[in-house]
């Protein structure tokens, strides 16, 4: 891995991470189960898994969510930590567990027919998708 890497973990500091750069632009989910999850709705960033390395996974529990993807998080603190399709070569980071300021913009928020009627979609500039309609790649 490079030099240029984020870091990120959990809460208790059970479950540390670093991802070398690039990584996609935050893609806000308001779909059901990312709701259910985090207690809101989920903003993720997204790596190639050859660029995400675990420093510290003592904590590290994943939870099958759907046929199609897994979610991992602290079993020690209950951190929200990744999204992981089960095909594809890349990871989901929750941009919550970064640490710091990370440079990085919300480019889209997905799934916006699913959002709670609590709250409203941020005015960010930010593309919306009633659906996944977002497919944003990491970059190469």
């Amino acid at each position: 891995m490079g030099e240029e890497v984020l870091r990120g973990g959990c809460l208790c500091g059970a479950v540390r991470f670093e991802i070398g750069l690039p990584v996609r632009a935050v893609v806000a989910c308001h779909c059901g189960q990312c709701r259910k999850w985090s207690g809101h709705y989920v903003a993720a960033t997204s790596a190639y898994l050859e660029n995400f390395k675990l420093l510290a996974e003592g904590g590290l529990r994943w939870h099958q969510s759907s046929p199609v993807a897994k979610r991992g998080f602290c079993g020690v603190c209950g951190s929200s930590l990744f999204w992981r399709p089960e095909s594809g070569g890349r990871i989901s980071i929750l941009a919550g567990a970064l640490d710091g300021k990370i440079g990085l913009r919300t480019a889209a928020h997905i799934y916006t027919e699913s959002k709670g009627d609590y709250y409203a979609i941020p005015a960010d500039g930010a593309a919306q998708y009633p659906d996944c309609g977002a497919n944003l790649e990491v970059p190469k």
